[in-house]
């Protein structure tokens, strides 16, 4: 055998989801970038559900460079018809899915609970919670037959830090996440479907557009005094593509033996 068939034997080895195929939501930023790019270069074949705007085609473009294979698909995680009908892109274009990453989310409006309105508490519970249930919701049938590994976004905010002010409804739906993959994790691990959320702290994402905080806010707040930095490991927010690397693992073999868990990725800053 050659020293270049070796080469190539070893690389593909180290190709950790080497022709999976991953679904990741809200894949046109932040943390769903990242991973799709770290995925992808791990071989996985990639399906970006995301609303449709300039982001989404960069990440496109980046997998096509490094030689990769996706799909995108104009998707509204909050819409049943219209994440009903990606799925359904998805498995006409490649036949079955292997990885969910169910990402897409956003902060929403932060305001005292007497002044939250019932509207903005309802857009922040259904494209946080409902979303992440219909994008599973129609991506198990196509994962009972061969398993796979379902992972979801949640927070620290709701599941180990309250602190968020104003942030009633996104905390109780990043709560509710991780309830949903427990109970996700049980029902679906006798076709060896694999169900975790992971917990971020701060990271530099671009989560900052969806928030609309509202003056009312001061009226809530609470001083907290940190020592230098909020994130003792650190002494800053994380990057998405350390988020990614958690993602690739919870999506890869190596962790074939965890479901069911809630992992947070904070810098330990929750440890504060």
């Amino acid at each position: 055998m050659s020293n270049t068939n070796v080469k190539v034997q070893e690389a593909s080895h180290h190709l950790r989801v080497k022709d999976k195929v991953a679904v990741i939501t809200g894949a046109g930023s932040g943390i769903g970038r990242a991973s799709a790019l770290h995925l992808a270069r791990h071989g996985a074949k990639i399906c970006l559900l995301d609303l449709n705007d300039d982001r989404s085609e960069d990440v496109e473009h980046k997998i096509k460079e490094l030689g990769g294979d996706s799909l995108f698909v104009d998707t509204d995680v909050s819409d049943p018809k219209r994440i009903e009908q990606a799925i359904k892109a998805v498995v006409d274009r490649f036949g079955h899915i292997d990885i969910v990453f169910a990402n897409a989310g956003i902060n929403g409006t932060l305001s005292p609970i007497e002044d939250l309105t019932p509207d903005d508490w309802d857009k922040t519970l259904t494209t946080n919670l409902k979303g992440t249930f219909l994008t599973v919701k129609y991506a198990v049938p196509h994962m009972k037959k061969s398993g796979g590994s379902i992972i979801i976004t949640s927070s620290i905010n709701g599941n180990r830090s309250f602190s968020g002010f104003g942030m009633s409804a996104y905390s109780s739906s990043k709560a509710g996440q991780v309830a949903f993959a427990k109970m996700a994790a049980l029902e679906l691990a006798r076709y060896k479907i694999r169900v975790n959320a992971i917990c971020p702290g701060a990271i530099e994402t671009n989560i900052g557009e969806s928030t609309k905080p509202t003056p009312l806010l001061d009226k809530i707040k609470i001083p907290v005094e940190y020592p230098e930095g909020s994130q003792p490991l650190e002494h800053g927010p994380g990057q998405p593509e350390q988020v990614a690397d958690l993602v690739l693992f919870l999506a890869s073999q190596e962790s074939s033996h965890i479901s069911g868990t809630e992992i947070y990725i904070d810098g330990a800053e929750t440890l504060l």
